[in-house]
């Protein structure tokens, strides 16, 4: 799981490997598998970087 932060400030755990994809308008949009949108007030490059270090955790070193 990975720590993203909600617009109100609250923390947030994801499974990174159900992201679909992320969207940027201004704030960053995550939409998951199941359809469920949810914003959060990291970056795409925060994101990413904690996804590869969640990967790299759990043995997966393939780069996104």
């Amino acid at each position: 799981m990975i720590e993203v932060t909600r617009l109100d400030g609250k923390s947030y755990w994801i499974n990174p490997h159900q992201i679909e994809n992320m969207e940027k308008n201004p704030d960053l949009t995550l939409t998951l598998l199941s359809g469920k949108k949810v914003v959060v007030r990291e970056t795409p490059e925060e994101v990413i970087e904690r996804i590869v270090a969640y990967r790299r955790r759990i043995g997966i070193n393939q780069e996104l």
